[in-house]
C-alpha cells in the first residue's frame, strides 16, 4: 500500500471521522465561550490557545486530504466547503477584516461534511432547488397579486400596513407566518372593513397550507431520493466487492487444481 493510501485510510476510518466531530463540537463550545466576558476574563488566553490547537487539526485534516487525494480533492463539493471554511478562519482578523472573527464559527458547519445523515439532508435540500424555484415563482406571483388587491382595498385607512405595493407584500408575508395576524393586523382591519376576511382567510389558506406545504412535500421528496441513492452506490460498491473475492476465489482454486494436475 502506498504512502497516500495509507493516509487516505486513515482519513476515511470511522474513529478519525469520530475524532474530527468531535474537535469541531468542542471548537464550537470555545466559540461559544470567547462570547463571554466573565470567562474570557478569568481565562481567555487558555480559550484562545485551545481555539488555535483546534484550528491547528483542521489545518493539518484537510493538508491530509490533500495529499492523499491530489487533484481529486476539489473533485467533491464538500471538500471545497471544509476547505473554504477552514481557509476563511485563517484570514487575519485585524483592521477592516476584523468581522471575519465572527465568521470562525462557520466551522461549526464541518459538521454537515463529516455527519453522512446531515449530508444526506442538505443534498436533499439542494436537489430541491430547481423545484422549488417553481414553487417560489408561484408564490411570487400570488404574493403579487395578492399586495396589489390589499393596497387597493386598505391603503387609505392602514398606510403603514399596505401604503404601497412593498408595504402591503411583507404585511402579508407576516399573515403568512401566521405571527400575529389575527389580533394584531386582520381584526383591526376588519373594524374598517368588515368584510376583510373574504381576502384574508384565502389568502392564507392558499399560501400558508398549500404552498409551503408544497414546499416541504418537495424537500421531503428530494431526501429521499438522496437517501436512495446512496443506498444504491453502497449495495454496487458492497456487489463489486463480493464480486472480486469471488474472481480471487476461483482463480485459487484454477491454481490449486492445475497444481494437482
Amino acid at each position: 500500500m502506498g504512502f497516500n493510501q495509507r493516509l487516505l485510510a486513515i482519513i476515511e476510518a470511522p474513529a478519525f471521522g469520530r475524532f474530527i466531530t468531535g474537535v469541531i463540537i468542542f471548537n464550537a463550545v470555545l466559540l461559544g465561550m470567547e462570547t463571554s466576558p466573565t470567562l474570557m476574563a478569568q481565562a481567555g488566553p487558555l480559550i484562545v490557545f485551545l481555539d488555535s490547537v483546534c484550528l491547528g487539526i483542521f489545518v493539518v485534516e484537510i493538508g491530509i486530504k490533500l495529499i492523499a487525494t491530489g487533484r481529486r480533492f476539489f473533485s467533491s463539493g464538500w471538500n471545497i466547503f471544509d476547505f473554504l471554511i477552514v481557509g476563511i478562519a485563517l484570514i487575519p482578523g485585524g483592521g477592516g477584516l476584523s468581522v471575519l472573527r465572527a465568521l470562525r464559527i462557520l466551522r461549526v458547519l464541518r459538521v454537515i461534511s463529516v455527519a453522512p445523515r446531515l449530508r444526506r439532508v442538505v443534498e436533499g435540500f439542494i436537489s430541491a432547488v430547481p423545484g422549488m424555484a417553481s414553487v417560489f415563482l408561484l408564490m411570487a406571483i400570488l404574493f403579487y397579486i395578492g399586495a396589489v388587491i390589499s393596497t387597493k382595498l386598505f391603503s387609505q385607512s392602514f398606510p403603514d400596513w399596505f401604503g404601497d405595493l412593498g408595504l402591503s407584500a411583507y404585511t402579508l408575508f407576516q399573515i403568512m407566518t401566521l405571527e400575529s395576524w389575527s389580533m394584531g393586523i386582520v381584526r383591526p382591519v376588519m373594524e374598517v372593513y368588515p368584510y376583510a376576511w373574504l381576502f384574508f382567510v384565502p389568502f392564507i389558506m392558499v399560501t400558508t397550507f398549500a404552498v409551503v406545504n408544497l414546499l416541504v412535500g418537495l424537500i421531503v421528496n428530494s431526501m429521499q431520493d438522496a437517501h436512495h441513492a446512496e443506498d444504491e452506490v453502497k449495495t454496487d460498491a458492497y456487489r463489486d466487492e463480493v464480486i472480486a473475492r469471488l474472481e480471487i476465489i476461483e482463480r485459487h482454486l484454477i491454481e490449486q487444481s492445475n497444481i494437482k494436475k
